[in-house]
């Protein structure tokens, strides 16, 4: 059995509670690095780009329908990918 906390106070275990915090936190971590947030997706739908470029998703339709931007089309949904993202990024800059 431990030996009593000098952090004890009444029932209270500071010293407990903050072993106890720090293993929770420990595995939040654990599984966000080996949960499928892990891997990053090449296509995005339009709501995502629009959080990947830091713009709205009305943003990023209107990019899509002023032919600014190529599509991935498959069925009725659209994706954009992150490579043409990227590009239209560096085509857009000014110095």
């Amino acid at each position: 059995m431990n030996a009593p906390s000098k952090h004890m106070t009444g029932s209270f275990d500071i010293d407990r509670l903050l072993d106890a915090l720090a293993e929770k936190v420990a595995a939040r971590l654990r599984g966000q690095v080996a949960g499928p947030a892990a891997v990053t997706p090449r296509l995005l739908t339009v709501e995502e780009a629009g959080r990947y470029l830091g713009r709205s998703k009305e943003s990023v339709q209107h990019l899509v329908a002023g032919g600014k931007v190529p599509t991935v089309r498959s069925d009725r949904r659209v994706f954009l990918d992150v490579r043409d993202l990227d590009a239209w990024i560096e085509a857009t800059k000014s110095v």
